[in-house]
């Protein structure tokens, strides 16, 4: 089912770090033809940080853990790539579509191919007004043992709704260097993390307590706060902004995201995106640190 780059199929058989990377930052998240470049970068930053890459995504209904270069440029690339989660694997196996992976569906890939490190840049959560509309990426992470790297979660959504929801699923959030929650493009957003971390063996030795406690059935969220974050009032005036559009072009599901991330890079003239491209790069290089850490 799951087809290896030479790099990583190299890496599994030396047994060294990998790292899993999410593909929907790239053919959905940042825009042509910088979402190529960075996706380039990210992988040389996991590498310089002693770790293999292994971008996850679908070609031609194949599951790919680490893409080959003209792979990796077909997802940027190509309009006709879909975004997919967990629900949508098997259908696309199918259909034969080519997709790129949210954080439920590369977690879960990763976790399959024994990847145990994730970066991604925000993770999905409550929505705002939608008690019951929430992002696959929170139930995934509640079944899926991995350490996810992030940078919180997506400031366009609930953030406390989001945070009782980790409470519920009894996933642990970890504040890497910081007692405060992230808001992706904001490094606090207004709530507190009850547990902090300040070194990578930090995070290993509790991956490591957690199997011998026998409470490794979930995953451990790591926070990384962005260092240069956004404006904050202008970030206020921007999302106010976009869930008003949202509203009235009645923008909703799982549309109201790449939505608002797009109001977000064409209203900042690009502050959001020097965000989201930082954030990226930061995680990729925590996550890289770990997987050598573990």
């Amino acid at each position: 089912m799951i087809k290896y780059s030479s790099e990583v199929a190299r890496a599994k058989s030396e047994n060294r770090p990998i790292v899993a990377l999410e593909s929907t930052i790239i053919s959905h998240g940042l825009p042509r033809p910088r979402n190529y470049e960075v996706a380039v970068e990210v992988e040389q930053i996991v590498r310089e940080n002693g770790a293999t890459p292994a971008t996850i995504a679908l070609i031609d209904g194949v599951i790919h853990v680490g893409l080959e270069t003209d792979q990796l440029g077909r997802i940027a690339n190509d309009d006709n790539v879909v975004k997919a989660s967990t629900r949508d694997l098997a259908v696309i196996e199918m259909s034969k579509q080519s997709a790129a992976t949210t954080v439920a569906a590369t977690a879960h890939i990763a976790h399959l191919a024994g990847i145990s490190v994730f970066a991604t840049g925000g993770l999905g959560g409550v929505h705002r007004g939608h008690t019951y509309d929430e992002s696959a990426d929170l139930t995934a992470l509640s079944t899926l043992p991995i350490v996810i790297v992030c940078a919180g979660v997506k400031s366009i959504l609930d953030v406390p709704g989001t945070l009782e929801r980790l409470e519920t699923f009894a996933i642990p959030v970890l504040g890497f260097k910081t007692n405060k929650f992230p808001g992706f493009y904001l490094t606090d957003s207004g709530y507190e993390i009850e547990h902090r971390v300040d070194t990578v063996e930090q995070i290993a030795e509790i991956w490591r307590n957690r199997f011998e406690l026998q409470t490794n059935n979930c995953s451990i969220v790591v926070t990384n706060p962005v260092q240069n974050q956004m404006d904050l009032a202008l970030h206020e005036k921007i999302l106010g902004e976009g869930l008003a559009a949202a509203e009235k072009n009645h923008i909703t599901g799982k549309a109201v995201t790449p939505f608002l991330l797009e109001h977000f890079h064409t209203a900042s003239n690009g502050e959001s995106l020097r965000v989201n491209i930082d954030i990226i790069k930061s995680n990729s290089r925590l996550a890289a640190q770990i997987a050598c850490a573990l």
